[in-house]
């Protein structure tokens, strides 16, 4: 049972970590120069000032203490436990709202935390302490028809997305774009993570790492790009949903990862999950209708 504790405090901690983190880094995306347009220079120019202000260093330098703490979680637990866990990170954005934005809660963004949190507590009881079972090994046909897939989704969302002239949906399309992109990191930093600790020099030789370097990369740019293109409101519940959501699948397809015990478990399950979908796109717009969007946060 400590094992699962473990899991969960580190998924727990690692949420808070990513909450600073997405908030620092999105006060930085609506002051960087314009690249909608993603064209070369833009893209250029905006990755310089990102690069350079100090609020996105800050955010980053979170982001590696959440990554660190995500790690122990994926190592130790199932994918489809752990990355439903950093949802936690809205309740947690709350918390640090009046510190860093100076502003109150409202009545509706606590009821709204109390959903999310009690649909999280019933996920957790439903599927158990979120230890990995023993002997995991990944299913690479499913794997790869996977990659394929969300290459070709993560493709399609930039093109679409950038023919809208929609702020919302320009920032919503990306958004989706992410959420795809940070349930495939999470899968490889689980491989990467099993692989080093069976030959840590022979991690250096793996596709893996360097698939996963590309991809966090990647993510990070366009999830700035999103958030640049258009409200809080409408990039960051496509990517805080669509993250744990195809985690699930993943960790179900590609790792064989039991997600529910006993008779009626799946439908309480599924049941959980649509209340938690919800409480997370309730909770970030009310957040963000009343100035504090910035707050929520995202995981890698």
């Amino acid at each position: 049972m400590h094992g699962g504790w473990l899991v969960i405090g580190s998924g727990l901690a690692s949420a808070l970590a990513f909450a600073v983190a997405t908030s620092l880094k999105h006060l930085t995306a609506g002051q960087a120069p314009d690249a909608q347009g993603l064209r070369l220079r833009q893209l250029l120019v905006f990755v310089r000032a990102t690069l350079t202000h100090p609020l996105w260093l800050v955010g980053i330098g979170c982001d590696l203490i959440g990554v660190a703490l995500q790690l122990v979680a994926l190592h130790l637990g199932s994918l489809s436990v752990v990355q439903p866990l950093l949802i936690s990170g809205l309740v947690f954005a709350l918390v640090l709202r009046p510190r860093l934005e100076q502003q109150q809660v409202t009545g509706r963004q606590l009821r709204w935390a109390v959903v999310l949190s009690g649909a999280l507590a019933g996920f957790l009881l439903l599927t158990g302490s979120g230890r990995a079972a023993a002997g995991e090994q990944v299913d690479r046909i499913p794997a790869l028809v996977a990659g394929l897939i969300g290459a070709a989704a993560i493709v399609g969302c930039v093109l679409l997305g950038r023919r809208r002239r929609d702020s919302t949906q320009a920032a919503a399309i990306p958004g989706v774009a992410v959420g795809i992109i940070y349930a495939a990191t999470a899968a490889l930093l689980k491989t990467v993570t099993d692989i080093a600790v069976r030959h840590k020099v022979g991690v250096l030789a793996s596709w893996q790492l360097y698939l996963l370097i590309v991809l966090g990369v990647g993510g990070l740019l366009l999830n700035q790009l999103a958030f640049q293109a258009g409200p809080i409101t409408a990039s960051l519940p496509a990517t805080a949903t669509l993250d744990p959501l195809l985690s699930i699948v993943i960790g179900v397809l590609i790792y064989d990862e039991p997600i529910h015990r006993g008779p009626g478990g799946g439908t309480l399950l599924i049941l959980s999950l649509l209340v938690l979908t919800v409480a997370v796109v309730e909770l970030t717009r009310s957040a963000a209708t009343t100035g504090g969007g910035e707050n929520a946060a995202a995981s890698p």
